[in-house]
């Protein structure tokens, strides 16, 4: 009997052999919805308890957490152990490290957790060497590393894509923007604010109709693609901003750095070396969107050296007295707040639902 992943080379094979025009998509749709419930099957053991798919176990710190995924021999330890004095065994071999190794570090008063998974082998999606263990972490960080050696960046950034791309990891990539509402009766109704060029509607019902979907309104708010379709009709994507780290630059000429520059959401380094590292961390900060708030107790001037840390999209002013304490919310009459978030320089008067911005500061008054 065929394993998925035989499955699912069966069915890529077919597709790309299978030139796409007016005749053939129809049948080039069912066969992406097909892929996708097959890969379902491989994704499904990563997030579930027991059995060899369950991730490693590790403890969350810190406002954040940065996973560096890579293949063997990247210079992932070796960087680990720079950026938190954290050891992360790092030789000149293949797979010195087996389990996840965690460590902190602190940027701009945050503290950022970061997590060096196992080098991961080609067909890791598949369940080759620790690979499903290791993509199971990486689908639950803030941010990803895709750790490279400048030798072969393309080649291998290509591997890893396909690789966390087969487990429904989507890198660099926003949710679709498509509305569905199933429905009793009507068939498929499909509405398109902007034009399709992606997808057409043949594609649109065999999708449809190999998950059984017979009435609903679909309404495409952007030139989304068939797999788009595919990813919100699956629910269990996981969008993940990520950094091509280009490690050991120390081991190519300036004309080659140059070029290294050309690959979008990248940073050359050199771990050995410790070069252009500063680059990498402030790359990290900003992907990361982390909202720093100072306090400003009374009339005393603000607090610079212990700044309040909040996630992009939860940085209300109520968020802010959650993060310090529960109670304080309750109790919380007005807020006063100086920064870009504040129509006047002199400082604004708001309340709990104001929304905070970068280096902030705020006062808050009890009733």
């Amino acid at each position: 009997m065929a394993t998925t992943a035989a499955k699912i080379k069966e069915i890529e094979d077919e597709m790309s052999k299978t030139q796409k025009n007016k005749a053939t998509s129809y049948h080039l749709g069912q066969l992406r919805a097909k892929l996708a419930k097959l890969k379902r099957e491989l994704i499904a053991p990563a997030s579930s308890g027991g059995g060899p798919g369950v991730g490693f176990d590790v403890a969350r710190t810190g406002m954040a957490t940065v996973g560096f995924v890579g293949f063997p021999s990247v210079g992932k330890s070796t960087l680990m152990s720079g950026l938190t004095g954290q050891d992360s065994l790092a030789a000149a071999y293949e797979f010195t490290t087996l389990t996840t190794v965690p460590g902190t570090m602190n940027v701009h008063g945050a503290s950022i957790q970061i997590l060096d998974l196992p080098g991961i082998i080609e067909g890791a999606k598949d369940g080759k060497g620790r690979g499903r263990q290791v993509i199971a972490v990486a689908r639950t960080c803030q941010l990803i590393f895709i750790v490279l050696d400048v030798c072969k960046p393309l080649r291998d950034k290509a591997l890893l894509e396909h690789e966390l791309e087969g487990v429904g990891i989507r890198l660099n990539k926003t949710r679709p923007n498509i509305y569905i509402q199933r429905k009793d009766k009507g068939g498929i109704a499909v509405t398109n604010t902007v034009p399709l060029t992606k997808i057409d509607h043949d594609e649109i019902r065999a999708i449809c109709s190999e998950y059984k979907m017979s009435n609903a309104s679909i309404a495409f708010r952007s030139d989304a693609s068939a797999d788009d379709l595919v990813d919100v009709l699956e629910g269990n994507r996981i969008y993940i901003p990520a950094i091509y780290v280009l490690n050991k630059i120390d081991q190519i000429s300036i004309q080659e750095l140059d070029l290294l520059y050309k690959i979008p959401n990248s940073v050359p380094i050199s771990s050995r070396m410790w070069l252009n590292i500063d680059e990498l961390v402030e790359t990290m900060w900003d992907r990361l969107k982390l909202v720093r708030v100072y306090t400003k107790p009374g009339k005393a001037p603000p607090d610079y050296s212990a700044p309040v840390v909040l996630r992009e999209g939860r940085c209300t002013v109520g968020d802010f007295c959650d993060a310090i304490h529960k109670e304080i919310k309750n109790n919380l009459k007005y807020a006063v707040v100086y920064g870009r978030s504040a129509r006047h320089s002199k400082g604004q008067k708001v309340g709990e639902s104001h929304v905070l911005m970068d280096e902030d500061i705020c006062r808050l008054f009890k009733r």
